[in-house]
Protein backbone atom coordinates (compact mmCIF):
# COMPACT_ATOMS: atom_id res chain seq x y z
CA UNK A 1 0.00 0.00 0.00
CA UNK A 2 1.41 3.43 -1.03
CA UNK A 3 1.32 6.03 1.70
CA UNK A 4 0.70 9.72 1.06
CA UNK A 5 4.28 10.51 2.03
CA UNK A 6 5.68 8.03 -0.46
CA UNK A 7 3.44 9.42 -3.16
CA UNK A 8 4.66 12.95 -2.53
CA UNK A 9 8.33 11.79 -2.69
CA UNK A 10 7.70 10.03 -6.01
CA UNK A 11 6.17 13.18 -7.52
CA UNK A 12 9.13 15.21 -6.29
CA UNK A 13 11.58 12.85 -8.04
CA UNK A 14 9.56 13.05 -11.22
CA UNK A 15 9.69 16.85 -10.99
CA UNK A 16 13.46 16.88 -10.68
CA UNK A 17 13.77 14.48 -13.62
CA UNK A 18 11.69 16.76 -15.83
CA UNK A 19 13.76 19.79 -14.85
CA UNK A 20 16.98 17.89 -15.59
CA UNK A 21 15.66 16.76 -18.98
CA UNK A 22 14.71 20.35 -19.89
CA UNK A 23 18.18 21.61 -18.93
CA UNK A 24 19.89 18.92 -21.02
CA UNK A 25 17.73 19.69 -24.05
CA UNK A 26 18.46 23.40 -23.68
CA UNK A 27 22.23 22.79 -23.62
CA UNK A 28 22.05 20.64 -26.73
CA UNK A 29 20.03 23.29 -28.51
CA UNK A 30 22.50 26.02 -27.56
CA UNK A 31 25.46 23.94 -28.77
CA UNK A 32 23.69 23.19 -32.05
CA UNK A 33 22.92 26.86 -32.62
CA UNK A 34 26.53 27.79 -31.91
CA UNK A 35 27.75 25.30 -34.52
CA UNK A 36 25.29 26.61 -37.10
CA UNK A 37 25.47 30.32 -36.51
CA UNK A 38 28.09 31.07 -33.88
CA UNK A 39 31.85 31.49 -34.16
CA UNK A 40 33.86 29.85 -36.92
CA UNK A 41 34.66 26.20 -36.27
CA UNK A 42 38.23 25.13 -35.61
CA UNK A 43 40.31 25.11 -38.82
CA UNK A 44 40.58 21.73 -40.51
CA UNK A 45 43.96 20.38 -41.67
CA UNK A 46 44.51 20.73 -45.45
CA UNK A 47 43.58 17.79 -47.63
CA UNK A 48 46.47 15.63 -48.79
CA UNK A 49 45.32 16.30 -52.35
CA UNK A 50 45.57 20.08 -51.96
CA UNK A 51 48.52 21.51 -53.87
CA UNK A 52 50.73 23.83 -51.87
CA UNK A 53 52.32 26.13 -54.42
CA UNK A 54 55.76 27.46 -53.49
CA UNK A 55 56.89 31.02 -54.10
CA UNK A 56 58.50 31.72 -57.46
CA UNK A 57 61.77 32.55 -55.69
CA UNK A 58 61.74 29.10 -54.11
CA UNK A 59 61.33 27.39 -57.46
CA UNK A 60 64.16 29.43 -58.98
CA UNK A 61 66.40 28.41 -56.09
CA UNK A 62 65.93 24.77 -57.13
CA UNK A 63 67.18 25.40 -60.66
CA UNK A 64 70.59 25.48 -62.32
CA UNK A 65 70.03 29.05 -63.48
CA UNK A 66 68.78 31.15 -60.55
CA UNK A 67 67.89 33.93 -63.00
CA UNK A 68 65.58 31.96 -65.28
CA UNK A 69 62.51 33.65 -66.66
CA UNK A 70 59.26 33.24 -64.77
CA UNK A 71 57.83 31.11 -67.56
CA UNK A 72 60.81 28.74 -67.42
CA UNK A 73 60.53 28.37 -63.64
CA UNK A 74 56.79 27.67 -63.80
CA UNK A 75 57.36 25.16 -66.58
CA UNK A 76 59.71 23.23 -64.30
CA UNK A 77 57.25 23.33 -61.41
CA UNK A 78 54.22 22.31 -63.49
CA UNK A 79 56.07 19.41 -65.10
CA UNK A 80 57.12 18.26 -61.66
CA UNK A 81 53.52 18.33 -60.46
CA UNK A 82 52.17 16.57 -63.56
CA UNK A 83 54.69 13.77 -63.05
CA UNK A 84 53.15 12.84 -59.71
CA UNK A 85 50.15 11.24 -61.45
CA UNK A 86 50.68 11.46 -65.21
CA UNK A 87 53.20 11.47 -68.01
CA UNK A 88 53.20 13.85 -71.01
CA UNK A 89 53.61 12.43 -74.52
CA UNK A 90 56.05 13.92 -77.01
CA UNK A 91 57.67 13.33 -80.38
CA UNK A 92 60.81 14.55 -82.10
CA UNK A 93 60.07 16.78 -85.13
CA UNK A 94 56.36 16.41 -84.42
CA UNK A 95 55.39 19.22 -86.79
CA UNK A 96 58.56 19.15 -88.90
CA UNK A 97 58.27 15.83 -90.72
CA UNK A 98 56.19 12.67 -90.93
CA UNK A 99 54.77 9.89 -93.04
CA UNK A 100 51.55 9.38 -94.96
CA UNK A 101 52.18 5.67 -95.40
CA UNK A 102 55.12 3.28 -95.57
CA UNK A 103 56.36 4.78 -98.84
CA UNK A 104 55.30 8.45 -98.68
CA UNK A 105 56.69 11.12 -96.38
CA UNK A 106 56.28 14.85 -95.83
CA UNK A 107 58.71 17.38 -94.38
CA UNK A 108 58.94 21.08 -93.73
CA UNK A 109 62.12 21.59 -95.76
CA UNK A 110 63.12 24.18 -98.31
CA UNK A 111 63.24 21.87 -101.33
CA UNK A 112 59.79 20.34 -100.66
CA UNK A 113 56.23 21.69 -100.86
CA UNK A 114 55.68 23.49 -97.58
CA UNK A 115 53.04 21.81 -95.39
CA UNK A 116 50.99 23.55 -92.73
CA UNK A 117 52.90 24.29 -89.52
CA UNK A 118 50.05 22.45 -87.76
CA UNK A 119 50.54 19.22 -89.67
CA UNK A 120 51.38 16.36 -87.32
CA UNK A 121 51.26 12.58 -87.62
CA UNK A 122 50.19 12.31 -83.99
CA UNK A 123 47.34 14.74 -84.55
CA UNK A 124 46.32 13.01 -87.78
CA UNK A 125 45.77 9.73 -85.90
CA UNK A 126 44.60 10.89 -82.46
CA UNK A 127 43.04 14.29 -83.15
CA UNK A 128 45.47 15.89 -80.72
CA UNK A 129 48.96 17.34 -80.79
CA UNK A 130 51.57 15.87 -78.47
CA UNK A 131 52.52 18.00 -75.46
CA UNK A 132 56.29 17.80 -75.98
CA UNK A 133 57.99 18.80 -79.25
CA UNK A 134 61.55 17.68 -79.93
CA UNK A 135 63.96 19.80 -82.00
CA UNK A 136 67.72 19.84 -82.68
CA UNK A 137 70.46 22.48 -82.69
CA UNK A 138 72.35 20.55 -85.37
CA UNK A 139 71.70 23.07 -88.15
CA UNK A 140 71.44 26.07 -85.85
CA UNK A 141 74.85 25.92 -84.18
CA UNK A 142 77.79 25.04 -86.40
CA UNK A 143 79.50 26.25 -89.52
CA UNK A 144 77.11 25.19 -92.28
CA UNK A 145 76.05 28.07 -94.51
CA UNK A 146 73.64 28.57 -97.38
CA UNK A 147 69.97 28.96 -98.11
CA UNK A 148 68.99 25.43 -97.10
CA UNK A 149 70.53 25.85 -93.64
CA UNK A 150 69.06 29.33 -93.26
CA UNK A 151 65.64 27.81 -93.94
CA UNK A 152 66.25 25.06 -91.37
CA UNK A 153 67.05 27.65 -88.71
CA UNK A 154 64.02 29.75 -89.55
CA UNK A 155 61.52 26.89 -89.66
CA UNK A 156 62.85 25.48 -86.37
CA UNK A 157 62.26 28.87 -84.79
CA UNK A 158 58.75 29.15 -86.20
CA UNK A 159 57.73 25.63 -85.14
CA UNK A 160 59.16 26.16 -81.65
CA UNK A 161 57.19 29.37 -81.16
CA UNK A 162 54.03 27.77 -82.61
CA UNK A 163 54.36 24.87 -80.15
CA UNK A 164 54.69 27.29 -77.23
CA UNK A 165 51.74 29.38 -78.43
CA UNK A 166 49.48 26.31 -78.30
CA UNK A 167 50.73 25.40 -74.81
CA UNK A 168 53.31 22.80 -75.80
CA UNK A 169 56.78 22.16 -74.39
CA UNK A 170 59.97 22.40 -76.48
CA UNK A 171 63.09 20.32 -75.96
CA UNK A 172 66.29 20.60 -78.01
CA UNK A 173 68.94 17.92 -78.37
CA UNK A 174 72.23 18.69 -80.12
CA UNK A 175 73.68 16.32 -82.69
CA UNK A 176 76.70 18.59 -82.90
CA UNK A 177 78.98 17.92 -85.85
CA UNK A 178 82.57 17.31 -84.85
CA UNK A 179 84.05 20.79 -84.19
CA UNK A 180 87.59 19.62 -84.91
CA UNK A 181 87.10 17.64 -88.13
CA UNK A 182 83.97 19.58 -89.17
CA UNK A 183 82.63 16.14 -90.05
CA UNK A 184 79.71 14.13 -88.73
CA UNK A 185 78.69 13.80 -85.08
CA UNK A 186 78.82 10.02 -85.60
CA UNK A 187 82.19 8.64 -84.58
CA UNK A 188 82.30 5.99 -87.28
CA UNK A 189 81.89 8.68 -89.96
CA UNK A 190 84.40 11.11 -88.45
CA UNK A 191 86.69 9.32 -85.96
CA UNK A 192 88.51 12.41 -84.69
CA UNK A 193 88.97 13.07 -80.95
CA UNK A 194 87.45 16.43 -80.05
CA UNK A 195 86.43 16.77 -76.39
CA UNK A 196 89.87 17.60 -74.98
CA UNK A 197 90.46 20.09 -77.82
CA UNK A 198 87.31 22.15 -77.22
CA UNK A 199 87.76 22.42 -73.45
CA UNK A 200 89.28 25.63 -72.04
CA UNK A 201 92.91 25.77 -73.14
CA UNK A 202 92.30 23.41 -76.04
CA UNK A 203 93.15 24.13 -79.68
CA UNK A 204 89.50 24.42 -80.72
CA UNK A 205 88.02 26.03 -77.64
CA UNK A 206 87.18 29.23 -79.50
CA UNK A 207 85.41 27.22 -82.19
CA UNK A 208 83.22 25.69 -79.51
CA UNK A 209 82.51 29.04 -77.89
CA UNK A 210 81.41 30.32 -81.28
CA UNK A 211 78.85 27.51 -81.54
CA UNK A 212 77.53 28.33 -78.08
CA UNK A 213 77.18 31.99 -79.07
CA UNK A 214 75.00 30.86 -81.96
CA UNK A 215 72.79 28.91 -79.56
CA UNK A 216 72.56 31.89 -77.22
CA UNK A 217 71.59 34.23 -80.05
CA UNK A 218 68.94 31.78 -81.22
CA UNK A 219 67.57 31.20 -77.71
CA UNK A 220 67.12 34.92 -77.16
CA UNK A 221 65.30 35.27 -80.50
CA UNK A 222 62.50 32.89 -79.49
CA UNK A 223 59.87 35.55 -78.80
CA UNK A 224 56.34 34.21 -78.53
CA UNK A 225 52.97 35.78 -79.33
CA UNK A 226 52.71 37.02 -75.74
CA UNK A 227 56.09 38.77 -76.02
CA UNK A 228 57.81 36.29 -73.70
CA UNK A 229 60.93 34.23 -74.30
CA UNK A 230 60.02 30.64 -75.10
CA UNK A 231 61.43 28.22 -72.49
CA UNK A 232 63.52 25.33 -73.83
CA UNK A 233 64.69 22.06 -72.28
CA UNK A 234 68.26 21.85 -73.60
CA UNK A 235 69.74 18.33 -73.79
CA UNK A 236 73.36 18.49 -74.99
CA UNK A 237 75.79 15.58 -75.36
CA UNK A 238 73.26 12.80 -74.77
CA UNK A 239 74.00 9.06 -74.71
CA UNK A 240 77.57 9.74 -73.62
CA UNK A 241 77.77 6.27 -72.08
CA UNK A 242 77.86 4.81 -75.60
CA UNK A 243 80.66 5.22 -78.13
CA UNK A 244 78.72 6.18 -81.27
CA UNK A 245 79.14 9.97 -80.80
CA UNK A 246 82.45 11.84 -80.62
CA UNK A 247 81.64 12.81 -77.02
CA UNK A 248 81.06 9.16 -76.08
CA UNK A 249 82.83 7.21 -73.37
CA UNK A 250 85.57 5.72 -75.53
CA UNK A 251 86.57 9.14 -76.84
CA UNK A 252 86.89 11.11 -73.59
CA UNK A 253 87.19 10.47 -69.88
CA UNK A 254 84.27 11.01 -67.48
CA UNK A 255 86.16 14.00 -66.03
CA UNK A 256 86.55 15.58 -69.48
CA UNK A 257 82.90 15.02 -70.30
CA UNK A 258 81.78 16.58 -67.03
CA UNK A 259 84.01 19.60 -67.62
CA UNK A 260 82.56 20.03 -71.11
CA UNK A 261 78.98 19.88 -69.86
CA UNK A 262 79.69 22.24 -66.98
CA UNK A 263 81.44 24.77 -69.24
CA UNK A 264 78.51 24.62 -71.66
CA UNK A 265 75.99 25.50 -68.95
CA UNK A 266 78.12 28.23 -67.37
CA UNK A 267 78.98 29.89 -70.69
CA UNK A 268 75.37 29.97 -71.87
CA UNK A 269 74.34 31.64 -68.61
CA UNK A 270 77.22 34.08 -69.04
CA UNK A 271 75.91 34.86 -72.53
CA UNK A 272 72.54 35.82 -71.05
CA UNK A 273 70.51 32.68 -71.78
CA UNK A 274 67.85 32.48 -69.08
CA UNK A 275 65.11 30.46 -70.76
CA UNK A 276 66.83 27.05 -70.56
CA UNK A 277 66.28 24.06 -68.32
CA UNK A 278 69.28 21.74 -68.61
CA UNK A 279 68.72 18.04 -69.29
CA UNK A 280 71.26 15.24 -69.06
CA UNK A 281 70.44 11.82 -70.52
CA UNK A 282 72.62 8.72 -70.80
CA UNK A 283 71.55 5.67 -72.78
CA UNK A 284 69.71 2.71 -71.33
CA UNK A 285 72.43 0.12 -70.80
CA UNK A 286 72.90 0.84 -67.09
CA UNK A 287 71.65 -1.58 -64.43
CA UNK A 288 72.72 0.36 -61.34
CA UNK A 289 72.82 3.94 -60.15
CA UNK A 290 76.62 3.79 -60.21
CA UNK A 291 76.60 3.05 -63.92
CA UNK A 292 73.89 5.64 -64.61
CA UNK A 293 75.82 8.44 -62.87
CA UNK A 294 79.30 7.67 -64.25
CA UNK A 295 79.29 10.81 -66.43
CA UNK A 296 76.94 12.92 -64.30
CA UNK A 297 78.12 16.58 -64.30
CA UNK A 298 76.57 17.30 -60.89
CA UNK A 299 73.38 18.63 -59.34
CA UNK A 300 74.42 22.23 -59.95
CA UNK A 301 74.29 21.67 -63.71
CA UNK A 302 71.22 19.50 -64.29
CA UNK A 303 67.49 20.30 -63.95
CA UNK A 304 66.08 17.28 -65.80
CA UNK A 305 67.49 13.77 -65.53
CA UNK A 306 66.68 11.66 -68.56
CA UNK A 307 67.37 8.33 -70.14
CA UNK A 308 67.28 7.14 -73.75
CA UNK A 309 66.22 3.52 -74.17
CA UNK A 310 65.17 1.74 -77.34
CA UNK A 311 65.24 -1.67 -75.68
CA UNK A 312 61.51 -1.94 -74.98
CA UNK A 313 60.91 -5.18 -76.85
CA UNK A 314 59.92 -8.78 -76.31
CA UNK A 315 63.39 -9.59 -74.96
CA UNK A 316 63.09 -7.14 -72.06
CA UNK A 317 60.43 -7.39 -69.39
CA UNK A 318 58.38 -4.45 -68.18
CA UNK A 319 60.05 -4.87 -64.79
CA UNK A 320 63.54 -4.50 -66.33
CA UNK A 321 62.67 -1.20 -68.01
CA UNK A 322 60.75 -0.01 -64.97
CA UNK A 323 63.72 -0.62 -62.68
CA UNK A 324 65.92 1.50 -64.94
CA UNK A 325 63.37 4.31 -64.95
CA UNK A 326 63.00 4.08 -61.18
CA UNK A 327 66.71 4.81 -60.68
CA UNK A 328 66.18 8.10 -62.54
CA UNK A 329 62.85 8.89 -60.88
CA UNK A 330 64.06 8.21 -57.33
CA UNK A 331 67.09 10.47 -57.69
CA UNK A 332 65.03 13.26 -59.25
CA UNK A 333 62.56 13.17 -56.37
CA UNK A 334 65.35 13.09 -53.82
CA UNK A 335 67.13 16.09 -55.35
CA UNK A 336 64.06 18.16 -56.29
CA UNK A 337 64.59 17.67 -60.00
CA UNK A 338 62.55 16.25 -62.88
CA UNK A 339 62.89 12.83 -64.47
CA UNK A 340 62.00 12.15 -68.12
CA UNK A 341 62.06 9.28 -70.61
CA UNK A 342 63.90 11.42 -73.14
CA UNK A 343 64.02 8.98 -76.09
CA UNK A 344 62.36 5.67 -76.84
CA UNK A 345 60.36 3.89 -79.51
CA UNK A 346 59.92 0.78 -81.62
CA UNK A 347 61.08 1.31 -85.18
CA UNK A 348 58.29 0.95 -87.78
CA UNK A 349 56.01 -0.50 -85.08
CA UNK A 350 56.39 -4.11 -86.18
CA UNK A 351 54.90 -5.00 -82.78
CA UNK A 352 51.32 -3.81 -83.22
CA UNK A 353 50.60 -3.46 -79.50
CA UNK A 354 53.96 -1.99 -78.51
CA UNK A 355 52.51 1.21 -77.05
CA UNK A 356 50.26 -0.52 -74.52
CA UNK A 357 52.05 -3.80 -73.87
CA UNK A 358 55.64 -2.50 -73.82
CA UNK A 359 55.78 1.25 -73.25
CA UNK A 360 52.73 1.74 -71.03
CA UNK A 361 53.36 -1.51 -69.17
CA UNK A 362 56.94 -0.45 -68.44
CA UNK A 363 55.88 2.99 -67.27
CA UNK A 364 53.25 1.60 -64.92
CA UNK A 365 54.99 -1.51 -63.60
CA UNK A 366 55.76 0.37 -60.38
CA UNK A 367 55.35 3.86 -58.98
CA UNK A 368 57.65 6.30 -60.77
CA UNK A 369 57.47 10.00 -61.57
CA UNK A 370 58.46 10.81 -65.15
CA UNK A 371 57.44 14.18 -66.59
CA UNK A 372 57.37 13.09 -70.22
CA UNK A 373 58.18 10.37 -72.71
CA UNK A 374 59.40 11.24 -76.21
CA UNK A 375 59.52 8.99 -79.28
CA UNK A 376 61.70 9.76 -82.28
CA UNK A 377 60.86 11.48 -85.58
CA UNK A 378 58.89 9.80 -88.38
CA UNK A 379 60.55 9.13 -91.74
CA UNK A 380 59.78 6.52 -94.39
CA UNK A 381 62.75 4.40 -93.36
CA UNK A 382 62.08 4.72 -89.62
CA UNK A 383 58.81 5.84 -88.08
CA UNK A 384 57.78 5.64 -84.42
CA UNK A 385 54.09 6.57 -84.33
CA UNK A 386 51.55 4.92 -86.65
CA UNK A 387 50.00 6.55 -89.68
CA UNK A 388 46.31 6.20 -90.50
CA UNK A 389 45.24 2.58 -91.09
CA UNK A 390 48.56 1.21 -89.82
CA UNK A 391 48.06 -2.08 -87.89
CA UNK A 392 49.29 -0.32 -84.70
CA UNK A 393 46.80 2.56 -84.98
CA UNK A 394 44.20 1.03 -82.65
CA UNK A 395 46.81 0.27 -80.00
CA UNK A 396 48.15 3.83 -80.18
CA UNK A 397 44.63 5.16 -79.63
CA UNK A 398 44.24 2.82 -76.67
CA UNK A 399 47.55 4.12 -75.30
CA UNK A 400 46.24 7.68 -75.60
CA UNK A 401 43.03 6.73 -73.79
CA UNK A 402 44.99 5.72 -70.69
CA UNK A 403 44.26 8.06 -67.78
CA UNK A 404 47.99 8.07 -67.08
CA UNK A 405 49.15 9.41 -70.45
CA UNK A 406 48.45 13.02 -71.40
CA UNK A 407 48.30 14.48 -74.91
CA UNK A 408 47.73 18.19 -75.60
CA UNK A 409 43.92 17.95 -75.55
CA UNK A 410 44.06 16.46 -72.04
CA UNK A 411 46.45 18.95 -70.48
CA UNK A 412 44.76 20.61 -67.52
CA UNK A 413 47.52 23.08 -66.64
CA UNK A 414 48.85 26.19 -68.27
CA UNK A 415 52.45 25.04 -68.14
CA UNK A 416 54.08 28.49 -68.11
CA UNK A 417 52.08 30.15 -65.35
CA UNK A 418 51.38 29.79 -61.66
CA UNK A 419 48.57 27.25 -61.23
CA UNK A 420 45.15 28.71 -60.43
CA UNK A 421 43.53 27.54 -57.21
Amino acid sequence: MITCKALRMQKTKLGFSKILLVLLLSCCCLLGCKKRGGRDPAPQPPSQEQEVIPELSTIKAWLVDKNVTEETAWLFYNMKMVAKKNILFGQQDATKRGVVNSSTSWANEQHLPRPSKEKSDVKEVTGSFPVVYGHDFNYIAGWAEGGWFDYERQIAKELTIEAYNRGGINTYSWHYNNPVSKGSFNWNESPVEAVSKILPGGSHHDVYKGSLRQIAEYANSLISADGKLVPVIFRPFHEMDGSWFWWGKNHCTPAQYKELYQFTVNYLKELGVHNFLYCWSPGGDYTSSGQYFEFYPGDDFVDVLGTDNYGLNSNSSSATISNKLKIVSDYAKQKNKIAAFTETGQQNLTVNNWYTQNLLAGLQAQKIEMAYVLVWANTVTAYWTPYKNHPAEADFLQFKSSAYVMFADELKRTMYQRPQQ
